[in-house]
């Protein structure tokens, strides 16, 4: 069956066939091919790799239409047959359960960061042996290695961003090449975090300096600095409007600032110890934040009659910290005030994210374990022990109902929810 392909499909095609058949030493095979098709030589660095980039593809598709189909037939049958079948779990009501699906290793020191891709089955982690690792969640297979920072990568972002201890950011062609685009150089110190404004034409930086810097991701110029912070910026989120971030350090509080000017809007002061990670809450999840505080405010002033029915109150935009005095704090920037603490850890709190619905809040720790906090109620739900050591991020993805966790013991856990 003769495929429609346009000219520049074949085209690229012939490219990729030739430079297989170059890499392996079919010279007089890649003669005949040439002549055949008319392919003069060419040192085309976006076809180097790519025949057997899209093989694999292919064969990661397949096995997903194979599991899918066993799925089906599956279902079918217990259509057909009438199989009992326990009442199941809306997908608000999914959590991460053990045990985890893939336990990920190759890293040879601490991973710092891990993220989903927001569209391909992927995962990108981070590590202190200053490389980047790509590998497909749904498979648990390692895909490939980013080399360029020469010392701890820190933090990642996409579109593929990285920063790192060697005071340099990083932006990676994530199509063909994966090769190194651009490199961003201002800071004095470790680059600790990077975020992205929702336009994704403007990058935040936050360092060891004591500085957030903006940068512009077309020229790689920085084009705004933020000073306030008195120690160490451990982390910078970008809400997602776009029009204020937010910032926390070494020093103990928490910056509320505007993206259009270098002043701090808004500080906070709640926290004992370091403020390691901060997460702003999804609009989805403010009527569950709203119902804890009105049940706090009721704790606190007694003030409901019986059978009353009260309207939680408007509140947003929130902020989530996570700090080494082992607590997890809501902020509510509007009215400038924390909202409630909720308290479980037995060590340092390094990573928060949302469920998808709002109704759960995500936490890891040093204490090695992943716990699943109910937002309304205010309590740790589920606690599981994630790792061998302290768990040092983690991400839930926004579509597709997994958790991924990454550790100092050098293993990336991927968890199914369910």
């Amino acid at each position: 069956m003769k495929m429609n392909l346009s000219e520049k499909q074949r085209d690229e095609l012939n490219r990729a066939i030739a430079d297989y058949l170059q890499s392996y030493g079919y010279s007089e095979s890649l003669d005949a091919f040439r002549r055949e098709t008319g392919l003069i030589q060419n040192d085309d660095k976006k076809v180097t790799g790519l025949l057997e980039k899209k093989w694999t593809s292919v064969v990661r598709l397949q096995k997903k239409v194979m599991d899918l189909e066993a799925k089906l037939q599956e279902a079918e049958r217990e259509y057909i047959h009438g199989a009992p079948t326990r009442e199941k779990r809306q997908p608000g009501e999914w959590i991460p359960r053990p045990p985890e699906k893939f336990s990920l290793t190759g890293h040879r020191s601490p991973i710092t960061r891990v993220i989903f891709h927001p569209v391909y089955s992927i995962i990108a982690s981070s590590s202190e042996d200053s490389t980047i690792k790509v590998w497909d969640f749904e498979t648990g297979d390692f895909e490939r290695s980013l080399k360029g920072h020469t010392d701890a990568v820190q933090d990642l972002a996409f579109d593929t961003t990285s920063c790192s201890a060697d005071m340099a950011i990083k932006i990676w062609e994530f199509v063909q090449t994966y090769d190194c685009m651009k490199t961003l150089k201002g800071h004095d110190h470790n680059i600790s975090s990077i975020a992205f404004l929702p336009s994704g034409d403007y990058l935040l930086s936050a360092s060891r300096d004591h500085l957030i810097k903006m940068w512009e991701v077309a020229t790689g110029y920085c084009v705004r600095t933020f000073a306030g912070h008195s120690e160490w910026v451990r982390m910078v989120r970008v809400h997602h409007e776009g029009n204020i971030f937010a910032s926390c350090s070494n020093d103990q509080t928490i910056c509320i600032w505007n993206t259009s000017s270098k002043e701090c809007k808004m500080q906070f002061f709640d926290h004992e110890h370091v403020v390691e990670c901060i997460q702003w809450a999804p609009e989805i999840a403010h009527r569950y934040i709203a119902e804890a505080e009105q049940d706090n405010s009721l704790q606190i002033n007694g003030d409901a009659k019986k059978g009353e029915i009260l309207v939680p109150p408007k509140i947003g935009p929130v902020l989530v910290s996570g700090s080494r005095d082992r607590m997890i704090k809501f902020f509510d920037i509007s009215a400038g005030c924390c909202l409630f603490t909720l308290i479980g850890h037995d060590n340092w709190v390094r990573g928060l994210r949302f469920h998808p619905a709002g109704k759960y809040l995500l936490s890891v720790a040093d204490d090695k374990t992943l716990r699943v906090w109910s937002i309304s109620h205010k309590r740790c739900t589920k606690t599981l022990d994630a790792h061998k050591h302290f768990v040092s991020s983690l991400d839930f993805h926004q579509t597709l109902p997994y958790v991924v966790t990454s550790s100092v013991d050098m293993t990336i856990k991927v968890w199914e929810c369910r």
